[in-house]
């Protein structure tokens, strides 16, 4: 009889071969258009332009590629990191479809459970974002041009809510990380302005993991304050 550990673990085994093949076939359908216009056609802006676009972008989103797995893990586990970096639009799609499902399930986001329950919710966004992505291809120019320029103003807005919503999902469950969590993103904010260039990773860099580094401590120190009174 397999306990309720070790069908996890199967299936996390099914998830990483399964995850590993689809990263990879995502990987050369992205190189695809390039090594076709380069090996085939010919055409390519040459290598001192190539590594001067590489540096740019490393430079800008290089960070993510260690913040963002370890702030999204907890919420998604293993099948969701695999699921949202293929899919894309993962602050704004994703993770919101994540904490949903796992507050509707009644399964906390870091275990077993919520891991799966998270990554139901992102698998159905994914297909409902396939479908109506589809359909606004289709008809969405159409509709969006007859709209007054006031609602045009208002989608801008949809990211910053949506951002706020989930930080105050988290931050009503520690205030004292999420007000610390504030007031960094603020220095940072500032900081940045002073540095040459565009060093706008550091906002994120720092906030993650000075914010998980304090909430380690608040719940360390929750944690002994709990074992003395039970003593």
């Amino acid at each position: 009889m397999f306990n309720e550990n070790q069908i996890y673990d199967n299936y996390l085994d099914g998830v990483t071969k399964i995850g590993r093949a689809t990263i990879l076939i995502g990987m050369i359908a992205t190189l695809a258009p390039a090594l076709l216009m380069t090996f085939y056609f010919g055409h390519n802006p040459g290598i001192s332009n190539i590594i001067a676009g590489a540096v740019c972008q490393i430079s800008v989103s290089g960070a993510f590629w260690f913040s963002e797995p370890i702030s999204y893990y907890p919420i998604v586990g293993r099948a969701g990191l695999y699921m949202t970096f293929l899919s894309g639009n993962t602050v704004n799609v994703r993770i919101p479809a994540a904490i949903s499902a796992q507050q509707a399930s009644g399964h906390l986001p870091g275990t077993n459970k919520g891991s799966i329950m998270g990554t139901v919710g992102m698998g159905v966004s994914v297909w409902v974002c396939a479908i109506l992505l589809t359909l606004s291809i289709i008809a969405g120019e159409t509709i969006l041009s007859n709209l007054p320029e006031s609602f045009m103003t208002v989608l801008s807005l949809i990211i910053p809510a949506l951002f706020g919503g989930i930080f105050t999902q988290f931050a009503m469950k520690s205030p004292k990380t999420g007000v610390f969590a504030l007031v960094v993103c603020y220095i940072m904010m500032q900081v940045v302005k002073l540095l040459p260039g565009n060093m706008s990773f550091l906002i994120t860099v720092v906030a993650v993991f000075s914010s998980i580094y304090v909430a380690k401590k608040l719940m360390d120190k929750e944690l002994k304050k709990q074992g003395g009174e039970e003593e």
